[in-house]
């Protein structure tokens, strides 16, 4: 059943050169896709996470006692939000990449920096929409009554500990339907990694097409579909997660 799928787009190429499937009959071209959905699930998934983590961490220091910290959180959201998410990326790997160490490489003659292009991308694409997170976060700390926190500095918590247990689950599930957009556009933004040479899938794309201009718009056509599967993954899975955290009567 293999070879009949393989001779039939092979036939289709023969027909219809402007519709070249080539990475569905050649062996080759079908491993550049996966290596680059590979790539690109790599990226979304690492940067969805550090993102997350980036907009908890800076809600909570938002709220710091101390003036300086609020200043650095704010002059760190105010950077990455009024700066656009490309321009970041190469001022990442272009010129912080040259302070970075580095270390010598397998043939024990070159120097290979400890921190790829892959590394810049998810550093660089998670403080982006971690700038974001942290004002999500930050509305849905809002609201949440401060009577609610009261009450758990009556009993004793701690900041943290009030921070922990009791806003930021809370403030959670008020947060989830404007975080699902910003971790939405945060996968569809990993397709600009293609500027540092990330060999996700985007990359291996216009790679396969400048090769075999036959097969440009078969492969735009994957890349297009990957994408509407990708992002309507991410949209179903958080959209679940959204109804099983919903509180009645609590506005989220």
């Amino acid at each position: 059943m293999l070879e009949a799928f393989i001779e039939f787009f092979r036939q289709l190429a023969d027909d219809y050169p402007r519709w070249n499937f080539i990475f569905f009959h050649e062996p080759r071209q079908w491993a550049r896709i996966v290596k680059g959905l590979q790539y690109t699930l790599v990226l979304s998934i690492a940067c969805v996470i550090f993102s997350v983590i980036i907009g908890v961490v800076g809600a909570w220091l938002q709220s710091s006692p101390s003036k300086l910290v609020r200043h650095i959180v704010q002059g760190y959201i105010q950077f990455f939000r009024n700066t656009p998410p490309f321009v970041q990326l190469l001022f990442f790997y272009f010129a912080l990449g040259q302070f970075t160490p580095s270390i010598t490489g397998p043939d024990g003659w070159t120097e290979v920096p400890i921190i790829s292009n892959v590394g810049w991308a998810i550093i660089s694409l998670s403080f982006f929409a971690g700038a974001f997170n942290v004002e999500i976060f930050r509305s849905g700390i809002e609201a949440v009554p401060e009577s609610t926190q009261e009450a758990a500095e009556a009993l004793g918590f701690s900041r943290l500990q009030t921070y922990k247990e009791i806003v930021l689950p809370l403030a959670f599930r008020v947060s989830l339907p404007a975080l699902n957009n910003n971790l939405v556009n945060l996968v569809k933004t990993t397709t600009q990694a293609i500027g540092i040479a990330v060999p996700e899938l985007l990359y291996q794309s216009v790679s396969i097409w400048s090769d075999y201009p036959s097969a440009q718009y078969p492969t735009m056509l994957l890349l297009f579909i990957s994408f509407i599967v990708i992002v309507g993954v991410l949209v179903l899975g958080m959209h679940r997660w959204e109804k099983a955290m919903h509180i009645p009567g609590y506005g989220a």
